[in-house]
């Protein structure tokens, strides 16, 4: 005999419906097919199921293929791990092939590329060289770096330009084909590069000079505010990596572009990263979009895995 003065509730006269009346979101005929050997990657993603990410990940597909048809802005905003993760000459690919028209890049992207253009490789172990305040001290990229930002602030160019103005002359020869920056700025791709004061390492070199990373950097915004622009009436801008820094300079350029009377909608965001952040999902995915058309979608994965994946897609689709 139960101590409690309350009694567990009597289901007795709860009332049902028929399941069939009832209906549901989830139906066999959304359901993924088998892949089949030898099928391709084409058939692979129509194999999907028309659930959540499988149909995202179709619309995503549709939605940069008719971009480049149409001659609308393919804008790629990524984050140091993008570079790290050795993405780079995907990336280079799906640019030549006009599926990427612009690419916008935190500063440790830039730093990244940088030193992939120079050296072959990048990443430091700084669990390692932190103790005794080696972290972020290499010469090379400090010192080539804040060369190049300030020859390029004095020549009225942005840090994307910059940089790739200087790799072109510097660059291991073996080396430059796998730096983004500097292939993007061989064709005249824009590359935009918008940093924090501080938050990268060429910031702590000597030749560091604020003001001229400050004003570099902010004619890539205004740059960039240019560029999405463009994203008007079927644009998309996939965000791939970066949670904070590209975000809100994403938002921000929306709404200069549109407070400058530009119009910008019916555009198609991205974001790709292996964890959704609350300011991607606000800043990239949902508050773009309000009053505006076009949509915003989330794809969760291993940008090795993801971006790879993406780009076999769209090549074939050309097929």
């Amino acid at each position: 005999m139960s101590k409690y003065s309350v009694s567990p509730i009597d289901f007795a006269g709860l009332k049902t419906v028929p399941l069939q009346a009832r209906g549901g979101k989830v139906r066999v005929a959304d359901f993924g097919a088998v892949h089949r050997e030898g099928a391709g990657v084409a058939a692979w993603l129509d194999s999907l199921p028309h659930i959540l990410a499988g149909d995202s990940l179709r619309a995503v597909v549709a939605a940069i293929a008719a971009a480049r048809a149409n001659r609308r802005a393919i804008i790629w905003g990524i984050g140091g791990h993008v570079i790290k993760c050795g993405l780079a000459p995907v990336l280079i690919d799906l640019m030549r092939r006009g599926y990427a028209t612009a690419f916008a890049m935190n500063g440790a992207a830039a730093i990244h590329d940088f030193e992939i253009a120079l050296a072959g490789h990048t990443s430091e172990d700084v669990e390692a060289v932190l103790p005794d305040g080696r972290f972020g001290a290499a010469e090379e990229t400090g010192r080539e770096m804040n060369e190049a930002i300030a020859a390029g602030d004095r020549d009225a160019l942005g840090m994307g330009e910059a940089l790739g103005r200087r790799l072109d002359a510097i660059a291991a020869v073996e080396f430059a084909p796998a730096s983004l920056v500097l292939q993007a700025w061989r064709v005249a791709t824009p590359v935009t590069v918008h940093v924090a004061m501080g938050t990268d390492t060429p910031h702590m070199h000597p030749a560091a000079d604020g003001a001229a990373i400050g004003s570099a950097t902010h004619r890539d915004f205004r740059l960039f505010c240019s560029l999405a622009a463009g994203l008007d009436g079927g644009g998309v801008y996939l965000n791939v990596g970066s949670a904070v820094v590209l975000p809100e300079v994403f938002l921000k350029a929306v709404s200069a572009v549109r407070n400058l009377g530009h119009p910008l909608a019916g555009f198609t965001t991205v974001n790709l990263d292996f964890v959704q952040h609350y300011r991607t999902r606000v800043n990239v995915v949902e508050r773009p979009h309000a009053g505006a058309g076009g949509g915003g979608y989330a794809l969760t994965g291993h940008h090795e895995i993801l971006v790879p994946l993406l780009a076999a897609c769209l090549i074939e689709k050309e097929l």
